[in-house]
This record gives structure tokens, C-alpha cells and sequence, in this order.
């Protein structure tokens, strides 16, 4: 999504290159600020205070009706159809604010999945070719780039080749008989980088994929019994302790 970088990269590619975290955790913010305000202001809150009043009212006639099965699904019903009833009325909010999220998670997901090649640092491009194409694929590379394997190497099923590059734009050529293909890859010190994958249909060469590290925003140290946040977990972890906090505050319903 590289046309929406004109409209993201001023803002959000400063706070990306202070903190990874700090970006996720300021737009995840500014998200559930504008979300909490929409659906504040463009529904009916008088009406979503009473539908809500009248669920926790019909949730709790269901644990007093547990030993009553066939009260209790007559309740049940009446409950499905006031939530019903909740989410008609909070439609149009979410309407509203699922399109500028939409955008900001098509940016983040360009910007926030991978970690950089850093200059100097080894990284690896792998190529991948139509089924029955056999013999040798060559990597053709600049002048500011150090090719770490034999540029030469045997088709298999992802032929790989080691790198490494001076900081700025390369292109990486792959060969094999007469056709060839090329790939851009963006050596920086900022949080930015090159799609990892470019596809060739109906050439010899289908795939070129450059394989980067996939971003932790928290490091690698940090887990949750096991887990490793990256950016999507992380958003909506944060988000659901903003908007929560939010509704309360703001009385939102």
C-alpha cells in the first residue's frame, strides 16, 4: 500500500524511527480516542445506556433461571434480540471508523512486520522457478553489495543466496538461461524497508523474496508464556485496554 505513504509517512515514520513500540502504542491510542468519540457522538446514547442496562438485567435473570432450561431460553431469546437491537443502533459508527482503519492497518502492515537490513548486516534473497526449469541460477549484483555465497547456485525448490549491502537502494538481478528478473532491497538505518516478495507470472523465475527478520516491537527477550507480541497482537492488546478506559471515562455505551 505505497500510495497511502504520503499521507502516513510524515506523521507516523518519526515515531516508528524513535520506537516501534512507541508508534504502536501512540496510533493504537489516537484509534480508540477517535472510535470512542465517533460512537459518542453519532448514536443514540440515551438509547445504547438502556439497551445495555436491560443485557446485564436479562444476564443476570439467566443465572437465576439456570435451573429452569425452558425459562431460561425464553430470556435467552429476548436477550439475543435486544443485542440485536445494540449492535443496529452502533452500525453506523462502526461504519464510520472502519475505513480509516482499514488504511492505518494497510500502513502499519507495510511498515511495522519486518525489521530493516541494516547497513553491513547479512541478510539472504531466495528466488523460486516454474516446475521443470533445472540447472543453475546466477545472482548479478552492484557494486555496493558483497555477494557472501557463490553467485552460482543449483535450482531447488528456493535457490538462496547471502548479502550483504552498503546503506541505501540495491537491485538484485536473478538469471537463469535467457530470463531474468529483478528485486529492489532498501538498506537503511530507519524502520523502513522493501515488500519482501515480488512475483513474475508466466516466467521462468515465479518468485524473488527477500527474507527479512519478522519485527518484536517488545525484543526478543520479552514473551508472554512464550508468546512474542509483534505489532498486531500488540495493537489490540493496547487497543482493548484504551477503549475500555476511554468509554468509561467519556460514559460511552
Amino acid at each position: 500500500m505505497a500510495f497511502l505513504d504520503p499521507i502516513f509517512n510524515p506523521v507516523l515514520q518519526p515515531l516508528l524511527n524513535i520506537s516501534p513500540f512507541l508508534g504502536i502504542l501512540i496510533v493504537s491510542l489516537v484509534i480508540s480516542l477517535i472510535t470512542v468519540l465517533v460512537y459518542k457522538y453519532f448514536t443514540n446514547q440515551v438509547e445504547m445506556k438502556r439497551l445495555k442496562e436491560q443485557q446485564k438485567e436479562y444476564q443476570q435473570r439467566m443465572k437465576e433461571l439456570r435451573d429452569n432450561p425452558s425459562e431460561m431460553m425464553k430470556v435467552q431469546k429476548e436477550a439475543m434480540s435486544k443485542n440485536f437491537e445494540y449492535m443496529k443502533h452502533s452500525l453506523r459508527a462502526t461504519l464510520i471508523t472502519m475505513l480509516p482503519i482499514i488504511l492505518i492497518f494497510g500502513w502499519m502492515t507495510a511498515h511495522l512486520a519486518y525489521e530493516p537490513i541494516y547497513p553491513g548486516e547479512t541478510y539472504s534473497v531466495s528466488a523460486t522457478f516454474k516446475e521443470g526449469v533445472t540447472g543453475e541460477a546466477e545472482l548479478v549484483v552492484d557494486k555496493n553489495t558483497e555477494l557472501l555465497s557463490p553467485k552460482m547456485q543449483p535450482i531447488t525448490s528456493a535457490t538462496s543466496w547471502n548479502l550483504k549491502s552498503m546503506e541505501g537502494e540495491h537491485f538484485l538481478t536473478v538469471k537463469v538461461g535467457t530470463t531474468e528478473q529483478t528485486k529492489k532491497v532498501l538498506i537503511t538505518q530507519k524502520v523502513e524497508y522493501e515488500q519482501p516478495l515480488s512475483l513474475f507470472p508466466h516466467s521462468d523465475i515465479e518468485k524473488i523474496i527477500i527474507n527479512y527478520n519478522q519485527r518484536l516491537p517488545l525484543g526478543q527477550n520479552f514473551s508472554i508464556f512464550g508468546w512474542h507480541p509483534r505489532w498486531l497482537g500488540l495493537y489490540i492488546i493496547l487497543s482493548i485496554f484504551f477503549s475500555l478506559g476511554l468509554r468509561k471515562v467519556l460514559k460511552v455505551y
